[in-house]
């Protein structure tokens, strides 16, 4: 059996034929009733199409992407993974996978307290999903019959914009909304000062701020999409001669490229909450101390 099969020009793992086989027609329909009209109308304002954007025509067989059909498969590989670490818990007798989980879990607090801060630890859900899942799905290029998610600019951007979307809602949730965006304006200068500078702080942290999901999306879809093309490019040179020891270094290879762009993708969204997440200020505390301090003056 083939673990690929050609199809649109491309090696289409058969996991995703297979899906689409059963499930392609109705998904199918679903899209020529209702999205399709949608991205005509959108796109005759740019004189294209959907066929010429996405890069495929419509039909059974590729309704549902292959990178919808890997990243739905990795979602459900990551919490399997982290069941399967988990284990039967024991504080006397710790199996290796829950001492692998826990460093892990220890590792990723080490770095929201030391990127975020102390109050960081309530970030840690939503950053620890985004260095597994990312991991797990880099890494899937990397077994046969599977192709990484993140090789697809489709899912890097989606990654992107929730981490933008996270971390924008993080700043207006603890700061409000006008001193979420009073903070690109940099700090406060003298008057005369401000008039020509603070406009200009503020334009350019607002552009750059606006392209975050674009260059997250990027970085991590580029890096991944480069190592399966040097990896099969590498390979196909002098065949068989680099079917052998070659695909092993490359893999090697893969795997760390893997483990960096999903350190890098985490440690980036653990910087943008830092900048707008500020530790809580105990009010009430100072309070105390301020009527402490004043009882002491008094007597």
């Amino acid at each position: 059996m083939l673990l690929f099969s050609e199809g649109g020009g491309h090696h289409t793992p058969m996991i995703v034929e297979f899906i689409n086989h059963y499930l392609g027609e109705p998904v199918y329909r679903f899209q020529m009733a209702y999205t399709k009209p949608v991205w005509d109308k959108l796109f005759a304002n740019f004189g294209t199409t959907p066929e010429k954007v996405f890069g495929a025509p419509y039909s059974p067989e590729t309704a549902i992407p292959w990178y919808t059909i890997m990243f739905v498969i990795a979602c459900l590989l990551t919490v399997f993974i982290v069941y399967l670490l988990k284990g039967k818990l024991s504080e006397d007798d710790p199996q290796p996978g829950q001492l692998t989980l826990e460093a892990g879990f220890l590792a990723v607090k080490d770095m929201i307290g030391s990127i975020i801060g102390p109050h960081g630890a309530r970030h840690f859900p939503v950053v620890a999903t985004f260095g597994v899942l990312i991991l797990v799905s880099n890494l899937m290029g990397q077994f046969p019959m599977f192709m990484s998610p993140t090789a697809s600019v489709n899912v890097t951007f989606a990654l992107g914009v929730s981490s933008f979307v996270y971390y924008n809602y993080v700043g207006i949730s603890e700061n409000g909304i006008l001193k979420h965006i009073g903070h690109f304006a940099g700090p406060k200068l003298p008057f005369v000062m401000a008039l020509i500078i603070t406009p200009l702080i503020f334009s350019i942290e607002v552009i750059s701020s606006s392209i975050r999901p674009f260059t997250l999306g990027v970085r991590l879809f580029a890096n991944m999409f480069s190592d399966e093309k040097v990896f099969a490019e590498i390979t196909n040179i002098a065949p068989p001669f680099t079917h052998f020891l070659v695909p092993l270094i490359l893999t090697l290879l893969g795997v760390f490229v893997a483990f960096v762009q999903a350190f890098v993708f985490t440690l980036l969204s653990m910087i943008y909450i830092g900048e707008v997440s500020h530790a809580p200020h105990d009010h009430d505390e100072h309070e105390h101390d301020a009527h402490g301090d004043a009882a002491v003056a008094h007597a």
